[in-house]
């Protein structure tokens, strides 16, 4: 006799036809051309630093933001290929995420040198029970939503004027109405209006609807970056 339990399972057993769908493989990747050169280059246009990081402490790959956040050496940067704090503190802090994060936990830290903040979200890429050598993603903090790409695109899409996008980015980094006119030289009544027709041409109902949704826009990378291009895995620049 068909137990529940057996009857339960038998309803979360997949299909083969759904394995074939979604379970990706090497003739997948071969067939749409997701060699590692893309892949690495998809990770480049992503609007945050990433790293990831080997059982060793080594720094396997790092995407553009994160090779000129540690360029900058403001908070974090790498020698002989591990990723250090800007003093030991950091580094101590650092090194215990990576430690715990190695054994399957993650860990968010939040650093601080100076005036810059930085924080780090550390990720475990493997599994506790599976048998390949362990390795961290560890995702950094977007300096600033306003530079996202996204944004200039949202405005665009919406049929912002120039001076309306402006107000939009003014108020994307907290500036009051007084700042923004003072900022712009026009009347805080022309920047009321501007308001106004951000939200009639956004449809949000509100300029904190408004902010939620700026800050929930994919994360793009700007095209014209920081830094030049450089090969990918190129770690050497990043020594203090």
């Amino acid at each position: 006799m068909e137990t529940t339990v057996e009857r339960q399972d038998s309803k979360n057993v997949r299909s083969p036809k759904a394995d074939r769908v979604f379970a990706p493989d090497s003739s997948f990747q071969l067939q749409f051309g997701l060699g590692q050169d893309l892949l690495l280059r998809v990770l480049d246009e992503v609007d945050y630093g990433l790293l990831v990081i080997d059982s060793q402490g080594h720094v396997r790959h790092a995407n553009h933001l994160a090779r000129h956040e540690m360029a900058s050496g403001r908070v974090i940067m790498t020698h002989s290929r591990s990723l250090l704090g800007r003093n030991t503190d950091l580094t101590a802090q650092i090194q215990s995420a990576l430690e715990q994060a190695l054994r399957g936990h993650r860990r968010l830290l939040q650093l601080q040198q100076g005036e810059h903040e930085l924080a780090m979200a550390f990720v475990p890429l493997s599994h506790p029970l599976e048998f390949d050598a362990p390795s961290v993603l560890v995702l950094l903090s977007r300096k600033n939503a306003c530079d996202n790409l996204a944004l200039r695109m949202y405005a665009r899409s919406q049929s912002l004027s120039p001076s309306e996008e402006a107000v939009l980015v003014a108020l994307c980094r907290g500036a009051s109405i007084p700042e923004i006119a003072a900022d712009h030289s026009v009347a805080e009544s022309t920047v009321r209006s501007q308001i106004k027709a951000l939200r009639e041409k956004t449809g949000c109902g509100s300029i904190r609807a408004l902010m939620q949704r700026v800050h929930s826009l994919p994360p793009v990378v700007p095209a014209l970056r920081v830094i030049s291009a450089m090969s990918h895995n190129a770690m050497e620049f990043a020594q203090p």
